[in-house]
């Protein structure tokens, strides 16, 4: 015997049980982002190593160490994406509709980092990700949010808490820049391999530092809010004002930077405490800079990812059973004749918008009998040599093990008076 191949480390499959909670997430999303206006757009898993590089930024661990990166046969160097948003703005540029017009964006599908796999963290992981394009008005930053808090609400999950910090802009958070790495020098013995590598590179990241060897000297970092510019300030006072009169809840992070380089103004989290280190289950806000630094217009834009896996996760520790698309019954075929039948009999009652699971493969009574039981239908459809001469079929209930036979033309009425 062959040796069995395995999946790749980091790389999950996604089992039928696991599918139909991922399936009510991507229902749920797909109508709460219709009722706010956005629209689905499909964009490549492969991309240019240099959108990455120019957009996340190229001292980020992403682009330093995480992305899947390889060399095609033209020589030309493309990367798994990491993220969806720099592809969402690439593909906005190359097709012309961002400049001067306002886009309400989704997508959803794999991302890849190559990072150390643990409960929650995988190197293929699915994102649904959600971009708006040409409103600078801190209005767009709370709807975004509450198109969240709407999301949560139709699946039925609580607990999930809001978290809010504004970076400011790329100026005001340069100079914030320059009085963080003085106050770290002070600290440089005391900080981690992690922390003394993004020290020169990208300091601000220190502050997101999940060590708890680094709480004290994070605790103590002068704060972000002290240097933001006087817009940037006002405009995160008006998305709090709004996510107030809309009754969310949110508590304000000043250690709340994010991963990647190009956001601007207000950034969030939403998080739980219920899946250990990995809290975060969406987090997002605003990247104004974005399009001009891909080569686009200056186009204001905001926007947020949510990770589905975490997200399924926390629907099965809430115990929430999703509802399963079941066939309504098991068709058993008994004999050649009734072979050469069901097929066509199976068909007639799915065009009446039954589901139908048919027997394939033969086996005799018992055996399609257990196959049936195992499908989780209620009714077993049974159809042998003596049914097809009288044009009639059986219908057993697998529950109370009752029978009878009835005409084949009265089974679709039958079937649905039964659901």
């Amino acid at each position: 015997m062959s040796k069995a191949i395995q999946a790749v480390r980091g790389m999950n499959d996604l089992l039928p049980d696991a599918v139909e909670h991922w399936q009510r997430i991507e229902t749920a999303a797909r109508d709460v982002l219709a009722a706010y206006g956005y629209r689905e757009i499909r964009l490549p898993i492969v991309e240019k190593s240099e959108l990455f590089a120019r957009s996340i930024g190229s001292q980020t661990d992403i682009v330093e160490k995480e992305m899947y990166s390889f060399e095609d046969r033209n020589g030309e160097n493309l990367t798994l994406r990491p993220e969806g948003t720099a592809g969402c703005v690439r593909a906005g540029i190359e097709n012309g509709f961002l400049h001067n017009q306002i886009q309400r964006l989704w997508y959803a599908g794999p991302m890849f980092r190559h990072e150390r796999p643990q409960k929650g963290r995988y190197r293929q992981f699915h994102q649904i990700g959600v971009e708006a394009f040409g409103i600078e008005s801190p209005d767009l930053d709370a709807e975004i949010i509450l198109m969240c808090a709407r999301l949560w609400r139709t699946l039925g999950l609580d607990g999930l808490t809001l978290e809010l910090n504004s970076l400011g802009t790329p100026e005001s958070r340069a100079a914030y820049r320059e009085e963080l790495m003085r106050y770290l020098a002070a600290y440089h013995d005391r900080l981690d391999e992690d922390s003394l590598r993004r020290l020169e590179k990208n300091p601000l990241r220190i502050l997101d530092s999940k060590n708890p060897a680094m709480r004290e000297v994070i605790a103590g970092a002068p704060s972000l809010h002290d240097h933001l510019d006087e817009a940037s300030r006002a405009h995160f006072v008006r998305v709090g004002e709004y996510l107030r009169d809309s009754g969310v809840s949110y508590t304000i992070n000043p250690r709340l930077v994010r991963g990647l380089d190009y956001y601007t103004r207000t950034v969030f989290e939403w998080t739980t405490d219920r899946l250990g280190a990995q809290s975060a289950v969406c987090a997002g806000g605003r990247y104004d800079g974005l399009v001009e630094q891909l080569g686009g217009k200056s186009t204001p834009a905001a926007g947020f990812a949510i990770g589905m896996e975490r997200l399924a996760e926390l629907l099965a520790l809430q115990g929430d059973a999703p509802q399963v698309l079941r066939p309504h019954a098991y068709l058993i075929l008994l004999g050649e004749a009734a072979e050469k039948q069901g097929l066509r009999l199976a068909e007639n009652l799915r065009n009446a918008g039954l589901r139908i699971e048919c027997n394939c493969g033969g086996g005799g009574l018992k055996a399609q009998l257990k196959r049936a039981d195992r499908s989780g239908v209620r009714h077993a459809l049974l159809l042998g040599e003596e049914e097809v001469r009288q044009g009639s079929i059986t219908i057993k209930d697998l529950r109370d093990g009752g029978q009878r036979a009835v005409a084949q033309n009265e089974l679709v009425d039958l079937l649905t008076k039964s659901l």
